[in-house]
């Protein structure tokens, strides 16, 4: 079982990270927060989940990359939950912070967790009824420390478009709406980020 990677980041997108450690490169789905975390960086290290899916002619791995392991452990609490796999999970945690993520299950706030894409009402309180108590008893969300994210440095350009397109994709949208929202946020908003884009697009995607 691994625990960590670290090594060189060699590749990274919004969704995608590949860290290379002794002569192999390994690619960890990631979430937003963790993009945040690593970008900019050359040495990195990420908390590792694996999945491993069976059936059909080749077992494989999928390998999820945590830039702390409380996101991780946040992240594992939320598969345990009937309805919400890999994806979706990774997607909650793109949508939000870890730490309010936290605060949102703690206080039973249905309407944010209902707000992410894929995630009915029925889900949303389920997540709440199954990971409340588990949240408050664990201590996770004192552990998370507050970040402040800067938008300055950031030109809007096709770059930053083309990067929220694709991240959205890898998430599982289809590319001609998410290019349309993406580029109605950047209109809107020129100045933001890439993962900023993201997070206001899985908010608005029909």
């Amino acid at each position: 079982m691994i625990d960590y990677i670290r090594g060189e980041l060699v590749e990274l997108t919004p969704a995608l990270a590949v860290i290379e450690t002794a002569g192999v490169g390994y690619a960890l789905n990631i979430s937003l927060n963790t993009y945040s975390a690593v970008q900019g960086k050359k040495e990195v290290k990420l908390y590792v989940h694996e999945q491993l899916v069976t059936g059909g002619r080749d077992d494989s791995f999928t390998f999820y990359g945590f830039a702390s392991k409380q996101e991780r452990e946040l992240y594992r609490m939320l598969i345990t939950v009937s309805g919400v796999g890999a994806n979706t999970a990774r997607m909650i945690l793109s949508a939000t912070t870890p730490k309010d993520l936290c605060n949102v299950i703690a206080s039973g706030d249905e309407k944010m967790l209902k707000s992410v894409k894929g995630i009915g009402l029925r889900t949303a309180q389920r997540i709440i009824v199954d990971l409340k108590d588990k949240i408050v008893a664990s201590g996770i969300a004192d552990e998370f420390h507050a970040t402040a994210g800067s938008d300055s440095g950031v030109h809007v350009n096709n770059e930053v478009k083309n990067e929220a397109v694709s991240a959205l994709s890898m998430l599982g949208f289809s590319p001609a709406p998410s290019a349309k929202v993406v580029t109605d946020i950047l209109k809107a908003q020129p100045d933001l980020p890439v993962e900023q884009v993201v997070k206001l697009a899985l908010k608005m995607i029909k």
